[in-house]
């Protein structure tokens, strides 16, 4: 089964039916269904009506549920603020490394699946990326095929829920970040504890803070709003109707 993490614009599906899943950190609402034949699990992550802003996500029970219920891989969708001022707005981008230094969750703990001492499974990520790379160029197709561009870059992750300063956009910059959201780090890095399998696809909506010498007009941000969730669909289609199958690539040292 794969699985559909999905951001601002995103929280219903047709066809699809709301679902629950308890862990020990909490419960997970998502989206169950099927497409050709495949079951799907779509997790809206800020649920229904944008009820949770990024630091009020429930990473930890998020991706224990979707582990727990049997998912295979993971495409993470999300809106992005662009930070290079190379590419254009209104195109898709998919991740091929992660700036994410602080580690940490909106209430300051540390981003880690492994939450208390001797916890069964617990070890050390080993990850040459965090994103998949047969999985990542499977998005990527997909955006190409459908006749525009798709850019690739560094992903950074920004803790939020403000946006963030014209002097901190400069550094993610410098560290050769190219576009940003809220919410994906920790996504991608609990993912990879569970050794389960993770892509992000973003859709640029917006230039970050100083990145032109004018704010991306709302209007425009709000029509690339639209363009997001209607190119998020059609992956969606694309993808779980696709019979490959994705091995975890990266390590986790255990200590049992």
């Amino acid at each position: 089964m794969i699985a559909f993490i999905t951001g601002s614009g995103f929280y219903e599906m047709e066809g699809f039916s709301q679902a629950d899943h308890s862990t020990r950190f909490g419960t997970a609402h998502f989206l169950a269904g099927d497409i050709n034949g495949n079951p799907v699990v779509i997790l809206p992550r800020h649920g229904a009506a944008h009820r949770n802003l990024p630091h009020q996500i429930s990473h930890r029970a998020n991706l224990l549920a979707l582990k727990e219920m049997g998912t295979k891989a993971i495409v993470s969708c999300t809106v992005c603020g662009v930070i290079n001022p190379e590419w254009h707005l209104g195109s898709p981008m998919v991740a091929d490394d992660l700036w994410f230094p602080e580690n940490r969750l909106g209430d300051g703990s540390a981003c880690s699946i492994f939450h208390e001492p001797g916890q069964p499974g617990r070890g050390h990520l080993l990850a040459n990326s965090f994103f998949h790379s047969k999985l990542s160029q499977k998005i990527r197709s997909h955006f190409e095929c459908q006749g525009g561009e798709c850019h690739s870059g560094c992903y950074a992750h920004g803790n939020g829920p403000r946006f963030n300063s014209k002097a901190e956009i400069r550094a993610m910059r410098t560290a050769g970040a190219d576009f940003l959201s809220q919410t994906c780090g920790p996504e991608a890095v609990m993912a990879n504890e569970l050794e389960i399998p993770f892509a992000l696809a973003g859709f640029g909506v917006d230039y970050a803070n100083g990145v032109q010498s004018e704010p991306t007009p709302i209007n425009i941000l709000q029509v690339n709003m639209g363009r997001a969730k209607t190119a998020f669909v059609s992956l969606i289609y694309s993808l779980a109707s696709s019979q490959d199958q994705f091995n975890f690539e990266n390590f986790v040292y255990r200590f049992e």
